[in-house]
């Protein structure tokens, strides 16, 4: 999940503590997923789904190459 995340701040130009500070998450939550300390909760899903105008399900889809 976190790679789709990192596409989509590539794609737009923008840092994880912008997104973060933005929709008043905290950037430690970006830094856990990128690491495996945790995985992401489905509200914060929803928050980024919305910021960045993808549906959730973008997040849980595999990767089709």
């Amino acid at each position: 999940m976190y790679e789709k995340f990192a596409a989509l701040l590539k794609e737009r130009g923008l840092t994880a503590y912008r997104v973060a500070k933005e929709n008043d998450i905290a950037p430690s939550v970006f830094s856990d997923w990128k690491t495996g300390r945790s995985k992401p909760k489905f509200d914060k899903l929803l928050i980024l789904a919305k910021y960045f105008g993808v549906p959730v399900e973008y997040f849980a889809e595999e990767k089709n190459e």
